[in-house]
């Protein structure tokens, strides 16, 4: 096939995936479904004959319809944008969690050395409980 031939497929390729015609491929507004529909080498688009690639795309835009792969860039970045919100969510809640387990933590060491220093201190093991009257 020659370069001729392949330009002339690509572009009657074009006419039918706009007219909504599409003969060999889904007719999806893509590079791939283009090399389909022309049956060659996507290569061939993306190399050889980006010009053809590049009207392809602006006649995309001008009809004001949006190429299939900016619609899958924006989903992504719909996902993405979410899946980001997330993720600082639970980041704030880690945050104040973190800050109330370093003052329960604080608070149980406070009171194992209150614990220990009343073992160490001399004097009787037991100790009335208030409220409770003393044994004479």
């Amino acid at each position: 096939m020659t370069a001729l031939d392949e330009r002339d497929r690509i572009r009657a390729a074009m006419d039918r995936i706009l007219a909504g015609t599409p003969q060999h491929s889904s007719g999806a507004l893509t590079v791939v479904a283009l090399a389909q529909e022309a049956q060659v080498p996507r290569n061939a688009l993306t190399q050889r004959h980006v010009d053809l690639k590049n009207a392809f795309y602006d006649e995309i835009r001008s009809r004001k319809a949006v190429p299939e792969s900016e619609l899958r860039l924006g989903r992504r970045l719909a996902r993405l944008s979410k899946l980001r919100d997330a993720e600082a969510e639970e980041l704030r809640q880690l945050k104040i969690d973190n800050e109330a387990l370093v003052g329960a933590l604080h608070q149980a060491q406070m009171e194992n050395r209150k614990l220990r220093e009343e073992l160490a201190a001399p004097g009787p093991r037991l100790r009335a409980i208030p409220g409770h009257p003393r044994p004479e």
